[in-house]
């Protein structure tokens, strides 16, 4: 066990760099970056421009069109003086070279160092401490519920499999399959939370504004009144394949002569199903868990954040990509990369946990 856990992480590190490596390369192709950002802002704003040269025309003189466009790689920078340029350059650290700044970021990261936001004036690691209670929350509630409504359905799918109940139940997953979560968002705002019909819930937010002048109980139920709707629609976008993955894990086990044996020796079905199947059957849906957590923690809920105004990890990275902001993007995507590896070791840990019968020290490689 001890030298399986080893090679696991070690075969970490070289994961993780693959991924960061891809990562930085599609970001850097991508137009846009954190200099063009400040640019366009510029551009939409003249009237502050025009009093920063100004103020400072002896270092910021523009300079003609032809000239910006000959000496700047930049979009937008035209009429501006190519000093700033190269002060904005070295403000985000874009004035080394490509594998110096990843070096550079890399080594950084292994001390868990994910510097400071271009554009938020503040370290990532504190703005992912802060935005990390919504998204665990979100995520812990989507995924205790996914859980419990999933696997006795699933379980109990494959019991009446070509029931009445098999084939109306398989017409709910398919819608959940076929619908995103973020189009029952909208639906559930537009019904339940002002807007055509219905006004029971709130709009955005994971609390009211008077939270702190209320009293716990009261905090505790404003709290579940705000998540309802987010939760909800995350859970029916999210239900459907574990259903399915639970019920073709048991009816595979159901075939298995083991069961037929136990059957044979007078076994109830309960003691047959939940003694004998039940272990076997769940492996599958335990490997499925750290990637389903993950997934719901960390990028399951960025349309939802999005669509419900949740201040949450989602929508930092959302932003964070949209702004171009390089330290958030990839200080989220390291950490987030090394939880997911981790979260797989995890399961196959809990592979011995349900079935001791499972060795890892038997594995080669």
């Amino acid at each position: 066990m001890l030298a399986y856990i080893v090679r696991r992480l070690l075969l970490m590190i070289p994961t993780l760099l693959g991924i960061m490596i891809l990562n930085f390369a599609i970001i850097q192709l991508a137009p846009g970056g954190p200099v063009e950002q400040v640019l366009a802002k510029l551009s939409g704003q003249g009237a502050e421009i025009s009093e920063r040269i100004t103020q400072n025309k002896d270092d910021l003189a523009p300079v003609s069109d032809t000239e910006a466009s000959n000496t700047s790689k930049y979009k937008g920078a035209q009429g501006l003086d190519p000093e700033l340029i190269k002060e904005l350059e070295a403000q985000f650290g874009l004035d080394k070279p490509l594998h110096e700044q990843f070096i550079v970021m890399m080594g950084n990261y292994l001390t868990f160092d994910f510097g400071e936001s271009f554009f938020r004036d503040r370290k990532v690691v504190d703005l992912v401490i802060d935005k990390m209670p919504v998204s665990i929350s979100l995520g812990l509630w989507t995924t205790l519920l996914v859980y419990l409504i999933s696997i006795p359905l699933g379980i109990k799918k494959a019991m009446r499999d070509g029931s009445s109940f098999d084939v109306w139940t398989s017409g709910v997953i398919i819608v959940g399959y076929a619908i995103p979560g973020f189009i029952f968002a909208v639906l559930l705002l537009v019904v339940f939370a002002g807007g055509s019909y219905l006004t029971i819930f709130p709009l955005s937010g994971l609390t009211s504004d008077n939270w702190d002048e209320l009293s716990t109980p009261n905090k505790i139920l404003d709290y579940l009144h705000h998540i309802i709707l987010p939760v909800t629609a995350m859970v029916i976008g999210g239900f459907a394949s574990l259903t399915m993955l639970t019920k073709n894990s048991f009816l595979d086990q159901v075939g298995q002569q083991y069961v037929t044996t136990a059957r044979a020796k007078g076994l109830t079905e309960s003691r047959v199903l939940y003694g004998h199947v039940f272990r076997n059957a769940m492996l599958i849906v335990i490997a499925a868990f750290p990637a389903s957590f993950i997934g719901v923690l960390f990028t399951g809920s960025v349309l939802i954040e999005v669509i419900f105004s949740l201040d949450g990890l989602g929508r930092l990275g959302f932003e964070a990509v949209f702004n171009r902001d390089y330290p958030i993007i990839f200080g989220t995507l390291y950490f987030f990369t090394l939880v997911g590896l981790l979260m797989n070791i995890i399961g196959d840990l809990a592979y011995m946990l349900v079935d001791p019968r499972i060795d890892f020290e038997s594995r080669e490689g």
